[in-house]
């Protein structure tokens, strides 16, 4: 009896072992080291030059000998430059040609592509049409800028040749060179270059939209245009506020078109911050004057995009 107790009798289970703990904050370091690189380079590149910016921002300089310590004297004649001010003006124009136009017409564009063409012609043809209508985006400045001088030139332009060719020679203009209206065909420009930006992440936004809400609103007896208003514009609305916001900063801080096709010209009709500040910093040689327009600027972007981030947040609380 003995025995077959002590065979029957079960054996004590052997503690299984714990895991091994982990040293507090190693995985979190190892986060930091892939984090380092970016930090560094957002540190040389971006902080410390904009640090050094506002400390010049103080000061009277000429970019030669030592920068005198002149206090807010810099923001006080900003604030009183009636240049100054209507470069902003100008800088409204280019808000409207860079981000809302391009944002209303590239979100129909885009469904457009999408919902018409892709179904009809297959993906390969939308693609394809996008990557045209993405083009501008990934020419040069410089070479998009040259040859659009050469179609607004007033003698010998295409745009003049083509009107002249239809019989509507009496709209011919100095597209560039009139103070009147160079303002707008630099925005038509920057219309044209920006439109492709829209199209391609409002085309990415509608791949994820579930086919069963366009489904659902067909059969209700929706329209297309409905459909497109009901369902794909709210199912979009985060890519819609990303382009408004990116569109919104390159609008101000656009420099090169404004420089390869006009010069800030005629008249300064078509300065903006970012050329003013160009101006002062290299040709009038008022470095502290040019600095103080880049801070403001940079602030202003700053402000723009807290409040884009908090309507943002506010609606996909909603």
């Amino acid at each position: 009896m003995s025995v077959a107790t002590a065979v029957d009798r079960p054996s004590p289970a052997k503690p299984t072992p714990s895991p091994p703990r982990r040293r507090p904050g190693r995985g979190q370091g190892t986060y930091l080291l892939f984090l380092l690189p970016g930090a560094v380079l957002l540190l040389a590149v971006v902080l410390v030059p904009f640090a050094m910016n506002v400390g010049i921002s103080f000061t009277r300089w000429s970019g030669v000998g030592d920068p005198r310590w002149i206090g807010l004297e810099n923001y006080r004649r900003l604030f009183a430059d009636a240049a100054f001010w209507a470069s902003f003006r100008h800088n409204v124009g280019l808000l409207v040609a860079m981000a809302v136009l391009p944002t209303a017409a590239g979100l129909l564009v885009a469904a457009a592509l999408f919902d018409v063409v892709g179904k009809r012609f297959g993906p390969r043809a939308a693609g394809v049409l996008r990557a045209c209508v993405y083009l501008p985006q990934v020419l040069p400045i410089a070479v998009a800028g040259i040859v659009w001088s050469w179609i607004l030139a007033p003698r010998g332009g295409a745009l003049n040749a083509f009107l002249d060719a239809v019989g509507l020679g009496s709209l011919a203009r100095d597209w560039l060179g009139d103070p009147d209206i160079a303002l707008y065909s630099v925005m038509g420009v920057l219309a044209w270059i920006q439109l492709g930006y829209p199209v391609v992440v409002f085309m990415a936004g509608m791949q994820r939209i579930d086919p069963v809400l366009h489904e659902a609103a067909e059969l209700d007896g929706a329209s297309w245009f409905g459909r497109f208003w009901h369902v794909t514009v709210p199912q979009i609305r985060p890519e819609a506020f990303v382009v408004l916001l990116t569109c919104s900063i390159a609008a101000l801080k656009v420099f090169g078109p404004i420089y390869v096709l006009t010069g800030g010209g005629p008249g300064g009709a078509t300065t903006v911050p970012s050329y003013s500040s160009f101006q002062n910093f290299f040709e009038k040689t008022q470095v502290g004057y040019g600095a103080a327009i880049a801070t403001v600027l940079t602030v202003l972007v700053l402000v723009l995009t807290t409040a884009f981030l908090r309507v943002q947040n506010r609606g996909e609380e909603r």
